[in-house]
């Protein structure tokens, strides 16, 4: 017999309610940050971004497998959201400063909500979602800060051309 004050467990819906809203969450990032990217044409700015695209896309893969493993519906791809206007340099910068806004509130809304996740495993996938999130953001502020060196250095006297290509991957 459980005492009156001992909280009560999550129920099995309630942690797949939890875990659609987190995939929702962090596959409308995702989108966001594929909309943002095609408007970069800062060469080691985009280049950042296809690496934060990259773990995104891992994130949402391992969130739909976390979903599956519960037997959950996944979610319907969300809508994109809005990618700020602009052109040129200030438009890049209302860009990095929305992605910015939008990690940090990505990572106080789950931080918060870290503890409702019952399962251990999901919990942790969660715990380095949200690390990883916090190291994008991070990029976000260094770019804004004019760090073109945010995923290392190039060898002295080597160029990118100043140029970004007009699509993601080539093959």
């Amino acid at each position: 017999m459980t005492s009156p004050t001992a909280p009560v467990a999550p129920s099995a819906p309630s942690q797949r309610a939890l875990l659609q809203e987190a995939y929702r969450d962090r596959f409308g990032l995702l989108r966001r940050h594929i909309d943002g990217a095609t408007r970069m044409a800062d060469y080691e700015f985009n280049n950042t971004y296809q690496y934060v695209i990259g773990r995104e896309e891992i994130h949402v893969q391992w969130l739909r497998d976390a979903l599956l493993d519960l037997g959950a519906e996944v979610p319907a791809e969300p809508s994109a959201l809005a990618v700020p206007e602009g052109k040129g340099v200030a438009g890049e910068r209302a860009i990095l400063e929305d992605d910015q806004r939008l990690g940090r509130a990505f990572v106080d809304k789950w931080r918060a909500r870290l503890a409702d996740v019952r399962n251990a495993r999901h919990r942790r996938l969660l715990d380095v979602i949200l690390g990883e999130v916090v190291e994008q953001t991070r990029f976000f502020e260094l770019a804004l800060a004019g760090r073109d060196d945010l995923l290392g250095t190039r060898m002295p006297g080597a160029s990118t051309g100043d140029g970004v290509l007009p699509v993601r991957w080539m093959t």
